[in-house]
């Protein structure tokens, strides 16, 4: 024999829980979207300071898209090589926390750092050789 009262608590709880789920799966998507729009910003900064580097433009915007990249870079140094979205995600109810699954194909997410660091080295070498001829 069932209990009424025991099964009207459980659809109780049954519904909170889905309510919460559909809670933490939209805060995921806002998270997602707020990562693929700052990684958008930052890596169309890092895209500028190549392109300056190699037109031998090395000025005040190359500069400031220089220190974004900079300012990016420490962030996530500073949280353990982890971004710090990451811990937000989780919070928010995701099973790994990840947030590498932005929207952009899962392989080039999660080598985004590797990708990375060479496009640094060499936008770095490329503004070096432009100051250095410049005077």
């Amino acid at each position: 024999m069932t209990d009424p009262i025991a099964n009207q608590r459980r659809g109780a709880r049954e519904q909170r829980t889905l309510a919460g789920n559909r809670r933490g799966g939209a805060a995921l998507t806002v998270i997602k979207l707020v990562h693929t729009l700052a990684w958008f910003s930052i890596e169309s900064c890092m895209v500028y300071v190549l392109w300056a580097g190699l037109t031998r433009q090395s000025d005040r915007r190359a500069g400031i898209a220089a220190a974004v990249v900079a300012g990016e870079s420490l962030v996530f140094a500073a949280n353990g090589f982890r971004c710090p979205l990451t811990q937000i995600a989780e919070r928010a109810g995701a099973e790994r926390g990840s947030v590498t699954d932005i929207y952009q194909p899962r392989w080039f997410a999660h080598n985004l750092p590797a990708i990375h660091v060479p496009l640094i080295v060499l936008a770095g070498y490329l503004h070096t050789r432009n100051l250095r001829g410049a005077t």
